[in-house]
């Protein structure tokens, strides 16, 4: 033990070689342990590090660790890592990114936003054009639906910028869901918009007509509302509520646990994602709506995408919006994630979509999807984003066929979708075929 000690004197005298006054500003870290909370205590009292968080729940692996030291990482990637994990068990330290969601296409007016006549949507009162708009048709929705009885069951999580908890098409099915971006219960988007922590009631105002927001979204506002969403800081507000509107269209009887690990204005940090995927599996979800990318690896990510497998949890992330088929993260995790491409109510692949190996599983609806809007209304707005929750829940739809599917069998019986280009690999979703598939393979 002696020996040990002296060893790990010397190692920690070359790390703070380049230590900087503690004044510096902080910078944030993601370590992995295989040794628990006190190997991340031996590293930060050595090393000018402060232990924030955990970020794995009750697993002890995951931790978010401060630190004024500047060379912090560059130390520990020039070649000390290895001595790291001998004799403290850490396995990886990787910065806390801050991470955009996907910029999304100029939105145009979707006809469906025109059709506001009122119609019962199982347990609420929805919009004609939300129910019945092109993308329901072409994935065969309704068809599935009712010719295998089946309408959703158990939790889909969704990560993203939150939730309008107040939305009367959402509100029967919302579980209270949770904000790590304050660390507190609930996952309201109001939250982000000073002086409206409650939100805005759009019902029954004269003047709503839809009206682009941020250039990204078209909803159906007053102006009023318009005015108060003007401005960069809330580029995304809406985001998760309208990923969420598309999941409750697809699985109307699911429960939703929507986790904020985005602000509005569109960024959120890797280990909030990293919390919220987590959290989504510790609190019994069976899927996990993913609607973000980025560009770089993490050893974090990784660990937990695979912890979530392991529990027989479907992960689907979106492929991205920037024409390429360059890898993004975490749909490029195939087989562990399903990657989802969008495609045009024309029924071809959309020419913003990301295409092709390593980040599409298959395509699914992503141009001008009617979808929920935070004060009680609706919008369209057009990405990849919006493509993920049709395959999200239809990974629900299989649950409430046949009982439990893990990733692996929802993966497959959603390959079983229509040919439309090689582009898309196994082709554009049909929740029919896909569900038929899960059904038969029990025979």
């Amino acid at each position: 033990m002696k020996a040990r000690t002296i060893i790990l004197g010397l190692f920690f005298a070359l790390f703070l070689t380049g230590a900087k006054p503690a004044a510096a500003q902080q910078g944030q870290y993601i370590v992995q342990t295989k040794n628990g909370l006190a190997s991340v205590l031996n590293l930060c009292l050595s090393a000018g590090c402060e232990v924030q968080q955990t970020l794995d729940g009750t697993l002890g692996h995951t931790y978010l660790v401060t630190s004024s030291n500047p060379n912090f990482l560059t130390n520990l990637l020039g070649g000390i890592l290895q001595p790291l994990e001998d004799l403290l068990g850490i396995t990886s330290v990787e910065v806390n990114q801050l991470l955009p969601l996907p910029v999304a296409p100029v939105a145009s007016a979707a006809s469906g936003l025109y059709e506001m006549t009122p119609v019962y949507y199982y347990d609420s009162i929805v919009w004609e054009g939300y129910v019945n708009q092109p993308a329901t048709q072409i994935i065969s929705l309704q068809t599935a639906q009712q010719a295998f009885n089946v309408t959703g069951t158990g939790i889909v999580a969704d990560i993203d910028t939150g939730v309008d908890p107040t939305h009367p098409a959402l509100m029967p099915v919302l579980l209270p869901g949770y904000d790590f971006t304050r660390n507190q219960a609930g996952a309201s988007e109001w939250l982000d918009i000073p002086g409206y922590p409650d939100g805005i009631n759009e019902t029954n105002t004269s003047d709503e007509a839809p009206a682009v927001v941020q250039q990204r979204t078209v909803a159906v506002l007053d102006q009023r509302t318009v005015a108060v969403l003007d401005g960069g800081p809330y580029s995304d507000f809406g985001h998760g509520t309208m990923t969420a509107g598309v999941i409750h269209l697809v699985a109307p009887e699911a429960k939703i646990l929507p986790l904020k690990a985005f602000s509005a204005d569109g960024t959120g940090y890797l280990s909030n994602i990293l919390a919220a995927l987590y959290y989504a599996v510790q609190n019994n979800a069976n899927a996990v709506n993913m609607s973000f990318d980025f560009t770089t690896p993490s050893p974090a990510l990784t660990q937990a995408v695979n912890y979530a497998n392991q529990q027989g949890v479907v992960l689907v992330a979106s492929a991205g919006n920037d024409g390429t088929n360059a890898a993004v993260y975490p749909a490029a995790m195939e087989p562990q994630v399903m990657g989802i491409a969008s495609t045009s109510d024309a029924d071809t692949i959309s020419t913003w979509s990301n295409y092709g190996t390593p980040d599409v599983w298959v395509g699914a609806p992503g141009e001008n999807v009617v979808t929920t809007y935070p004060g009680g209304t609706y919008a369209s707005a057009s990405g990849t984003s919006f493509s993920c929750p049709f395959v999200t829940g239809t990974a629900n739809l299989l649950l409430s066929a046949r009982g439990p599917v893990d990733q692996a069998q929802g993966a497959s019986a959603v390959a079983h979708a229509q040919p439309l280009t090689p582009n898309l690999n196994n082709g554009r979703l049909d929740v029919y075929t896909a569900v038929q598939a899960w059904v038969e393979a029990s025979r």
